[in-house]
């Protein structure tokens, strides 16, 4: 059986989650807590140096570490991979995009104010979150032209910038101004399978 080694605060924790479900694959997950550390002992190191969440060890005792290549992995020969080489590249486009761009400024003012203490006052809240505005309205002008990231399907691509996007008000960030993003947000959510980021 799969093993997911998780947290329920992190969006790209939930991305494998939320995939899985939609999967209907059963795991085991083992929950840590990355605030006492416990990504950081001898035992979680061994199977990933980088000492980061999520981890997914399959069978064979393999470890596959980084989000998106877990969504990769997982979903490779489904529905939510394209077999069209142009398409695959397209939901790839958009995997490098969301954590070269949007994920580190959405996650690291989520962070900012969920865990410590900030406020959008506080100048390091204010600077991840004009550089998340700008990734949002480059997914807004998109999304005012296709129902998902890539064209008419939908894909990892989704999951992968739902994860964090849909829970960008954590990080005092509004999506009121994007209709598009919105309307997305809602189409995710009424995808088979779908589970909440609180659902255990």
């Amino acid at each position: 059986m799969l093993r997911l080694y998780d947290s329920p605060l992190s969006g790209n924790c939930y991305k494998i989650r939320l995939l899985l479900a939609q999967l209907g694959h059963q795991y085991e997950r083992l929950e840590l807590d990355l605030l006492a550390g416990e990504t950081r002992t001898p035992a979680f190191l061994a199977k990933n140096p980088h000492g980061r969440l999520p981890l997914l060890e399959l069978d064979s005792g393999v470890c596959i570490a980084e989000s998106n290549a877990i969504l990769y992995y997982l979903a490779q020969g489904t529905q939510y991979f394209p077999d069209d080489p142009v398409a695959a590249a397209q939901v790839l486009r958009w995997m490098f995009w969301e954590q070269n761009t949007l994920e580190p400024q959405l996650a690291g003012a989520i962070s900012l104010v969920k865990f410590h203490g900030k406020t959008n006052r506080d100048e390091m809240v204010q600077e991840r979150q004009e550089r998340a505005e700008k990734a949002l309205m480059l997914m807004e002008v998109h999304l005012s032209m296709w129902p998902y990231m890539v064209g008419d399907r939908y894909t990892i691509a989704d999951i992968c910038l739902y994860g964090y996007t849909h829970i960008a008000h954590q990080g005092e960030l509004s999506l009121a101004s994007y209709p598009a993003i919105q309307d997305w947000i809602e189409r995710i959510a009424a995808q088979p399978g779908y589970r909440s980021m609180g659902a255990d």
